[in-house]
């Protein structure tokens, strides 16, 4: 799918002013409402947008422990072990990966202990063979897509 300047300047305003009315966006693009709304309705059929909720802080929700959970699973079990992890509400992320290990989650805990109570049930699911556990200690660069958007929306305009 290729993304245009227009679609560019369409999805900073999305996360720069998430609240902003549609008719505004357009006023602010230069663009007619209905240029705007199908623009959007394309990048969401598309797979660009993929959601449209709040942001939320695990932190301000009382879960401040931040880590990075590698797991490592039996052969043949991969998706067992993903479906149930799905099921522990602290897993807040999941990726199957390369490297040390099988899956990377990121876990949200209330302090140590309540991490090490997670790491525990991790430890008992069917199929998990080891973990390793490394906690994050500051966000040094929060999730943020704008930039690429802004790569992406650069590369667009130059042809490339």
């Amino acid at each position: 799918m290729a993304v245009d300047a227009l679609d560019t300047r369409i999805l900073r305003l999305l996360m720069e002013q998430p609240r902003t009315s549609a008719r505004e966006y357009a006023r602010l693009l230069g663009i007619a409402r209905g240029t705007l709304q199908a623009r959007i309705d394309r990048l969401e059929r598309d797979g660009v947008i993929t959601g449209t909720g709040p942001y939320l802080s695990p932190a301000a929700l009382g879960h401040p422990v931040l880590a990075f959970v590698h797991i490592e699973v039996t052969q043949g079990h991969l998706d067992e072990v993903g479906d149930a992890l799905a099921a522990i509400p602290e897993i807040i992320e999941a990726f199957s990966i390369t490297g040390g290990g099988d899956l990377l989650t990121r876990v949200a805990a209330r302090d140590n202990g309540h991490l090490e109570d997670v790491i525990q049930r991790l430890i008992q699911l069917p199929g998990v063979v080891r973990t390793r556990t490394e906690m994050a200690l500051r966000e040094r660069v929060a999730h943020r897509l704008l930039p690429l958007v802004e790569s992406v929306g650069r590369t667009a305009g130059s042809g490339r």
